[in-house]
Formats: C-alpha cells, sequence, structure tokens
C-alpha cells in the first residue's frame, strides 16, 4: 500500500516554442505544495505547474498526486502500482519524478474514478 496525497488546486501541462527561456513567475514563490517541472528539449519547453501560473493556455484541467515519502529512484515499483490501477480505469496519466518523490497528474473531470481505482489497489489518497 502507498500513500499518495491529492494536492490543492488546478494544475496545466503546458507546451512552449523550443528555445523557450523559463517564464517569469515560475521560479521562487512557491508554496509548500506547489510543484513545477519544466524540461526542455529540441522539439520544444515543457511545463507542468499550477494552473494559477501557467505561461499559456491549455485543454486539459489536471489534478495533481503526489506519493507521500522519499522513492527510491533505484526502483520503479511505486509508480508503476499507481499506474497500474489508473490505466485500468482508463484515467489518462502524465507522470514525473523528482529526486525526491513521484507525481502523477490525472484529468480534473477523472479524479474521483483515479481515487476509486487507486483505493481499490489497496492505496490511500489523502484529500
Amino acid at each position: 500500500m502507498l500513500d499518495i496525497a491529492l494536492l490543492p488546486g488546478d494544475y496545466a501541462v503546458c507546451r512552449l516554442a523550443a528555445g523557450s527561456a523559463l517564464p517569469p513567475g515560475l521560479s521562487g514563490g512557491l508554496s509548500d505544495d506547489d510543484v513545477v517541472t519544466v524540461s526542455w528539449t529540441t522539439d520544444g519547453v515543457s511545463v507542468i505547474c499550477p494552473a494559477a501560473r501557467a505561461p499559456a493556455q491549455t485543454e486539459t484541467t489536471w489534478r495533481c498526486l503526489r506519493l507521500v515519502g522519499p522513492s527510491d529512484l533505484a526502483l520503479s515499483t511505486g509508480l508503476a502500482a499507481l499506474i497500474d490501477p489508473l490505466a485500468e480505469a482508463r484515467v489518462s496519466v502524465v507522470a514525473f519524478s523528482t529526486h525526491d518523490t513521484d507525481y502523477l497528474l490525472v484529468p480534473a473531470v477523472r479524479l474521483d474514478q483515479a481515487v476509486t481505482a487507486l483505493d481499490r489497489a489497496g492505496h490511500r489518497v489523502r484529500t
């Protein structure tokens, strides 16, 4: 069983043009529960952040789930244990990891189904 925290508020997944700089407002000033991740590639810049800080318009609003406690980067079982029941419930997932833990984004409109699927899989979601 894994403990999962539902972070407050909505999240956005944005794509910016290749070579874009980090948009103002994304560095610093985060609350304790906010998370921002930015990935630069030659194809573009991907930003995951609280919806209120989104640097671009998005089509889907997401909710963010955080695996509670530190994760072992050498193990993939934590993330797989979360993604598998969501896939079976046909809930779309955007996953990302930090050095300390794993995160999942699920569409806000499917949050109830996601929580139910994780609960049925034996996990505990704290809202």
